[in-house]
């Protein structure tokens, strides 16, 4: 039997599309449009059995060849998952293979809606702490990282970056983003991108990356995000469309080949009151027209049904068009420019919507090539397997995971203190710890259990955040008030009145530190570091060389007056963007009594 040509590598990625596309039904055409998330045995609750069967009515029943992986533990469970998958893609009639996807996974945060980590790769700060170092070529050098580890584990495309502009400090995914300032989110996003793609174009050493949240999601109201169906609006009271924009155009003009839209809708601009993938001034007239994209665009998961992700029941997040019909909501997206849903495996319902007249089938044709060329762009057809003691060994590699250390350790904000000279803290130095274990960790210091036998303590907290019992999604995004608890407060000056305080922030979210910067001896921001990273910085390992990606803003009230869509708003911030770098012996800065930015 004669070899298709959509199977001779010697053919352009467009010939072999244009000889694949005729010959696949409608419903293999469907298949395609969707990119749900497929589910390790390893997952809570998850039986091997049941883990086969969901991924093979997938795969097999509904043709689907695009999978967002969602846990795994390591990097050969991971690969061994993808394998098995491909397998049964590899059986079905036109032998289509399978695009694996995921969120970061290399993060200090691991939530299984926005990414989580497998603790043997290799770990960095959060993409804020990128900011932090403001190096392009850092940026670079994470995004190379991610693609050898993804590449090992046989998954194809990263989603994201972020590149939203963290103009709202009480965005509870703010620490996805690479800061506020919208040159460095441009350059950061860009390189990372670079990274990525490990060349001139995407090719088979690439993994893809899928720009988002278009058209910018930092401008979530209250600071509240749109994930959470409770909080769908996104607005924009100082106008600033232009301006959260400007990374998305900026990363299109490089070749980006994949964006996806966020779920919010906004208010009181001139684009429609809907959620973005349903939004025709934004898809249609802005990034497909205007902007000129004509890569895949996806919206972000379960726009249009539901998913049942760790037990939770997420979607739909159908904002503004609650009351139409699933057919009616995917006819609507796609009409105006959507090309993938993700989370969905509505399959059935296209086809209907298709069969139906509501959609022509030349359209899905337009967003089936789409999806093909980047397949054989990547080089799936030839190299749908992966080589599981590659992925042992990559997953384990100590050369990518020095550079997340280092990533971590150049990425801590020397904030000041009020007794300058206190870092570096030398030998034999005896510590009181909080949040830091000291047993975990190599030092030259001497532990002890309780303040009054120690000469220094160390505390370590994470940003405030609260609570909320409503939420759906549990306390995944955090959310609520940046300044720190009373009680909280009260201990810090109590510790603070018996020895001096060196404090470590992890600021997830832009940190009121009004009430604990006049007790402490010595203040430093970071953006997700290891026990050994914070005892080594205390120890004088590396000096301080970053700066804040972000203003940290005085008051909550000042946060409350600030517009959620404007840059740099809130009034007299405690420290400003670009504070920071400040060497150990120049660092006598009495916090409660200057102005920001001294």
């Amino acid at each position: 039997m004669t070899t298709p040509d959509y199977l001779d590598r010697a053919l352009t990625p467009e010939q072999r599309t244009a000889d694949l596309l005729p010959r696949m039904t409608l419903e293999e055409k469907a298949g395609l449009l969707f990119h749900p998330q497929s589910e390790l045995p390893s997952s809570v609750g998850f039986s091997v059995e049941r883990a086969d069967e969901v991924a093979r009515g997938d795969v097999s029943g509904k043709r689907i060849s695009h999978f967002n992986i969602l846990n795994g533990t390591s990097a050969v469970e991971v690969a061994a998952w993808t394998n098995r998958l491909q397998e049964w893609a590899a059986d079905t009639r036109l032998g289509i293979p399978i695009t694996f996807s995921s969120d970061p996974r290399n993060g200090y945060r691991s939530t299984p809606f926005t990414g989580q980590s497998i603790d043997e790769l290799s770990k960095w700060p959060e993409p804020t702490g990128l900011g932090a170092i403001g190096d392009p070529d850092r940026a670079q050098e994470f995004g190379d990282t991610v693609r050898r580890e993804f590449l090992a584990m046989g998954i194809r495309v990263y989603l994201g970056p972020m590149a939203d502009l963290y103009t709202e400090p009480r965005w509870s995914r703010g620490f996805g983003t690479f800061g506020e300032d919208v040159r460095v989110v441009s350059e950061l996003t860009r390189a990372f991108i670079a990274g990525l793609r490990g060349g001139p174009a995407l090719g088979a050493g690439s993994v893809a990356a899928v720009l988002k949240h278009f058209p910018g999601g930092g401008p979530q109201k209250d600071g509240n995000d749109a994930v959470d169906s409770r909080f769908p609006d996104q607005v924009y009271p100082g106008g600033r469309q232009e301006l959260h924009l400007q990374p998305f155009v900026d990363a299109i003009a490089d070749g980006v080949t994949q964006v996806m839209t966020y779920y919010g809708r906004p208010l009181g601009t001139d684009w429609e009151e809907v959620g973005f993938a349903f939004n025709a001034p934004v898809v249609r007239d802005l990034l497909r027209g205007r902007l000129g994209y004509r890569g895949i665009v996806m919206s972000d998961w379960n726009v249009v049904g539901t998913a049942t992700i760790e037990g939770t029941t997420f979607g739909p997040n159908a904002y503004g068009v609650e009351d139409l019909t699933i057919e009616e909501r995917l006819a609507r997206a796609i009409t105006n420019g959507i090309d993938q849903f993700g989370g969905d495996t509505l399959t059935e319902e296209l086809t209907r919507v298709v069969r139906d007249g509501l959609v022509p089938e030349d359209r899905i044709d337009a967003s089936v090539e789409r999806l093909l060329l980047e397949k054989f762009r990547l080089g799936l057809f030839e190299n749908r397997f992966v080589d599981l003691d590659h992925a042992r060994a990559v997953g384990s590699d100590p050369d990518l995971a020095a550079k997340g250390v280092r990533a971590q350790t150049d990425a801590m904000v020397f904030l000041g203190g009020e007794r300058p000279g206190t870092l570096p803290l030398p030998a034999l130095t005896r510590v009181y710890a909080e949040g830091v274990d000291l047993s975990r960790t190599e030092h030259d210091f001497v532990p002890v259990d309780a303040p009054a036998d120690a000469d220094v303590a160390l505390v370590q907290l994470d940003s405030p955040w609260q609570s909320d019992p409503g939420s759906p999604l549990g306390d995944y995004f955090r959310t609520g008030s940046l300044e720190f608890p009373g009680e909280t407060v009260a201990h810090l000056r109590e510790l603070a009145e018996r020895l001096p305080v060196v404090l470590f922030v992890y600021l997830e979210r832009p940190a009121v530190l009004t009430a604990l910067a006049p007790t402490a001896a010595a203040i430093v921001g970071h953006f997700g570091a290891s026990d050994q990273v914070i005892v080594d910085a205390v120890a004088g390992g590396a000096p301080f060389t970053a700066t804040l990606p972000f203003d940290l803003p005085r008051s909550m009230a000042a946060v409350e007056a600030s517009r959620e869509d404007v840059p740099f708003d809130t009034a007299d911030p405690l420290f400003l963007a670009g504070d920071g770098s400040v060497p150990y012996a120049d660092a006598a800065v009495a916090l409660s009594g200057t102005e920001p930015g001294e």
